[in-house]
């Protein structure tokens, strides 16, 4: 009988404990949980979880390897551990996430808990050859009647994440706003993924243009969302959010198909044909890292009968400037396609002459802050002079962006700068306005 007891003791020791560390596990938790939400619906003070993931622990484990990764989790639950009170329940939830139950207690008192285990955890592990440290990044959130353990560690998780992005190694309560920031989130996703399905986008267009003649050369494709509801969404309200959720490539292959139908019924009604028309499209980070996007490119080109070059794919200088080997191969495989490329907003932050050879693209469009300095300051005509230079000492093509008055227009013009976009030009307009500017405009402005 009492080797059955023994017997059974062990079971359930093992059915409630992580393998690796000898904490509890989430069984260990969850029934934690449903003890301290049982007396607080007698009266006692709700519980407070923390919840922690360390810092840099996946390139830790590269670097270390396993067995020193290993250690390093066991270690950090003895220190967890000793951090504690006596009736605080440690639990590992799996990999390099922790979670600590705390019954009845305030959330002054769980931070005070959760600032002592940060604090036990900045001293370096010793794995015996070397040493490493392991801070850690941290939420917390009390306990309401309605919570499940899952909304619980879900609202810990908002919190810890917040922690993250704020530098790490500190503790986050979390708060009610970031969970509607995050359900906001999720319905704007959901209408936006449901946007590029029913013809909720549109493209508007800028002219570029030729600054010796004011003959058109191009225009940029510019998306806005048509929302049923909240009227004309400008892209810096959403772009973010399908860069976000992983939406950014449907958009992207949304507005390359739109764009070049726009141009071959251009073409067709004999509006761009003669001057050597091009539409420059943005392209992001996530189309480079993609290995559809070059098959994209050339499927709408074909089905449309455009030439290649009569396509400009303009990427921001943090898109290309990592290097990567899949950037690097799509690159290189665009540029064999024979679509223009072209570097936009030079200038505001990476620019490096170095890569401006190394690259293969055509053009680079500068960022319209140098233009807006043109009146503000004297020597500014000079620097732009030395920056038009380099482009075309690198054998690029070089278009300004930000051009408002015939002043600015005439400026660049008199430093050989031959191609520019902004309001003197014209501002951007829906697909019918535009086509009825190129039907009527031989030269830009009007």
């Amino acid at each position: 009988m009492e080797e059955l007891h023994r017997a059974r003791h062990e079971q359930r020791r093992e059915v409630f404990t992580d393998a690796l560390t000898g904490l509890g596990n989430r069984v260990a938790l969850t029934d934690a949980f449903i003890e301290a939400q049982e007396a607080a619906a007698r009266g006692a003070t709700p519980a407070a979880l923390l919840l922690l993931t360390l810092d840099g622990f996946k390139g830790l484990k590269k670097s270390a390897g396993y067995a020193s990764a290993d250690q390093i989790l066991v270690t950090v639950g003895m220190r967890i551990r000793s951090a504690v009170r006596e009736n605080d329940v440690v639990t590992r939830l799996g990999g390099d996430e922790f979670a600590v139950l705390l019954p009845a207690t305030p959330q002054n008192r769980a931070a005070a808990v959760g600032n002592r285990i940060l604090a036990a955890l900045e001293p370096n592990i010793d794995l015996g050859n070397s040493s490493v440290r392991c801070g850690a990044s941290m939420g917390l959130r009390i306990a309401e009647p309605h919570h499940s353990v899952e909304d619980l560690l879900q609202e810990a998780d908002m919190a810890m994440e917040e922690s993250k992005s704020e530098g790490r190694n500190k503790l986050k309560v979390f708060d009610p706003s970031t969970l509607h920031a995050r359900q906001l989130q999720r319905q704007i996703v959901g209408e936006l993924r449901e946007a590029i399905r029913s013809d909720q986008l549109v493209l508007f267009y800028q002219p570029i243009v030729e600054l010796a003649t004011g003959r058109i050369e191009g225009s940029e494709a510019l998306v806005r969302w048509n929302h049923p509801v909240r009227g004309l969404i400008m892209p810096d309200h959403f772009i973010p959010v399908a860069e976000a959720s992983g939406l950014i490539a449907e958009l992207g292959r949304w507005v390359l198909r739109a764009a070049v139908e726009q141009l071959r019924q251009w073409r067709e009604n004999s509006l761009t044909a003669q001057h050597g028309f091009s539409m420059r499209i943005n392209v992001s980070a996530a189309d480079l890292q993609s290995l559809e996007f070059v098959d994209d490119v050339r499927d709408a080109l074909a089905k449309t009968g455009l030439p290649p070059e009569s396509l400009v794919l303009e990427l921001t200088e943090s898109a290309i400037i990592q290097n990567n080997e899949l950037d690097r191969y799509t690159l290189a495989s665009l540029h064999r396609l024979g679509v223009g490329l072209e570097i936009d907003d030079f200038g505001t932050g990476y620019s490096s002459m170095g890569y401006l050879r190394k690259l293969p693209v055509d053009a680079v469009k500068v960022d319209r802050q140098f233009v807006q300095e043109l009146s503000k300051d004297s020597t500014q005509l000079g620097f732009l002079a030395a920056i038009q230079q380099v482009i075309r000492s690198c054998g690029l093509q070089g278009i300004w962006e930000g051009i408002e008055t015939a002043e600015q227009a005439e400026a660049l013009r008199s430093i050989g700068c031959t191609s520019g976009q902004g309001y003197y030009f014209g501002r951007p307009l829906p697909g019918p306005e535009f086509t009825d500017q190129l039907s009527q405009q031989q030269t830009w402005p009007a």
